[in-house]
């Protein structure tokens, strides 16, 4: 079983775009959260969010930061040594949500070729966007597990890579959540943070005055490539060394509060990499907020690091970046590889008063320095899905 290569790196977020841009954010302790600049917000219960304006993307905005995070991941990568048949896409994504009366008025009344809109929204849509683009014909998928969907994503390449299906997998996710469905939405399920006087304070992960998550959107893209090639397609910027996966088949809306199924998805992924709990130098929480599931990942954390868990730096970047849901997962395992390559952990800001339920080391408002070792990255779904990726410096 083997490792594989981490070659190309891309994102855009709510705080800019492009890793270093972000990375520079995080370390600063920068919130890209502020008051909803898309529509007019002012009857809604919430009126803030982590939005991303490109220039001139419009309604075209999921198709454009998949090809802005392509474009700087496939910077430096020679995919053209490699055979397009051994070239594979795994993309997480959900529906792209439209106005859909105007969208159906358009398919309906002006010419047939503005039919492909409707398919350009669909789940698989950013799958065979990169596809076409590159001109990959190997095996591709989508992952469309709400908040867990790119996580699992990377780690499905990873498999794929290993079976010998492909030598480089090119992997990522995508997810446009500031509509107005999404905030009604999220709302009234009494998931969202409500704190509309303070849009910047409002993420507050595994803070006890925590109220909820706050809505995001971004891309993010992986390019992996087999041991076999690596070499040849581009500088090894990391390794993808495990990965593991769970369901707690519990709610729909939270998670069990013994973190059994974040427990199992972190055990599995160091099983995966051959590894026990002593080699984790730190872990990137997916920390979205919400009481519930912030309190069952601490547990799961302290289940799955035993006597280990007090020397292990724990942060979530989603108190900066807010939730990106299906682009959530690899765009925090970049992050966590940049934490491991450069051994900083980036803080959780607005974590005044840690939730002594959620017993993990934090690292609260300034990065802290790590020892060597690799990364935990979380990602755990709306609905009970978990993946956990562990990730090397090169």
């Amino acid at each position: 079983m083997s490792d594989a290569a981490i070659v190309g790196l891309g994102m855009t977020t709510p705080l800019g775009s492009g890793v270093a841009v972000n990375w520079a954010a995080l370390l600063a302790g920068k919130s890209g959260v502020g008051p909803i600049r898309r529509f007019d917000a002012s009857r809604y219960p919430v009126t803030f969010a982590g939005e991303v304006h490109l220039p001139h993307a419009g309604l075209a905005l999921y198709r454009a930061l998949i090809d802005e995070a392509l474009d700087e991941a496939l910077a430096g990568v020679e995919l053209g040594r490699v055979r397009p048949e051994r070239i594979g896409v795994f993309m997480g994504s959900e529906a792209a949500r439209p106005d859909l009366t105007e969208l159906a008025d358009r398919v309906l009344n002006e010419r047939p070729s503005n039919a492909d809109e409707v398919a350009a929204h669909m789940p698989a849509a950013p799958t065979q966007q990169v596809a076409r683009r590159v001109g990959a014909r190997g095996t591709v998928a989508t992952l469309s597990t709400a908040c867990t969907s790119s996580g699992q994503a990377v780690g499905e390449a990873l498999l794929a890579i290993r079976r010998g299906e492909v030598d480089v997998a090119i992997t990522g996710g995508v997810d446009v959540l500031v509509h107005p469905l999404m905030v009604t939405g999220f709302a009234r399920l009494g998931a969202l943070s409500t704190r509309n006087h303070d849009p910047e304070g409002a993420s507050r992960p595994f803070d006890l005055d925590r109220d909820g998550f706050v809505l995001g959107e971004g891309a993010g893209v992986m390019i992996l490539a087999s041991e076999r090639v690596a070499a040849r397609v581009g500088p090894v910027l990391g390794w993808l060394r495990g990965y593991g996966c769970s369901s707690n088949a519990w709610r729909i809306t939270d998670s069990p509060p013994d973190g059994r199924g974040a427990a199992q998805a972190m055990l599995a992924a160091l099983a995966d990499a051959k590894i026990g709990p002593d080699k984790v130098a730190y872990v990137n929480a997916h920390g979205t907020g919400t009481a519930q599931n912030d309190l069952s990942e601490a547990r799961g954390v302290v289940r799955a690091l035993g006597a280990y868990v007090d020397r292990v730096p724990v942060s979530s970047t989603k108190s900066m970046m807010a939730h990106l849901v299906a682009a959530c997962g690899v765009v925090e395992a970049i992050v966590s590889l940049l934490a491991v390559r450069e051994r900083v952990a980036p803080p959780t800001i607005n974590l005044d008063t840690p939730d002594p339920d959620c017993a993990v080391r934090h690292v609260p408002w300034k990065p802290v320095a790590l020892e060597p070792g690799v990364a935990l990255t979380n990602a755990f779904g709306f609905g009970g899905s978990n993946a956990t990726l562990v990730v090397a410096a090169p």
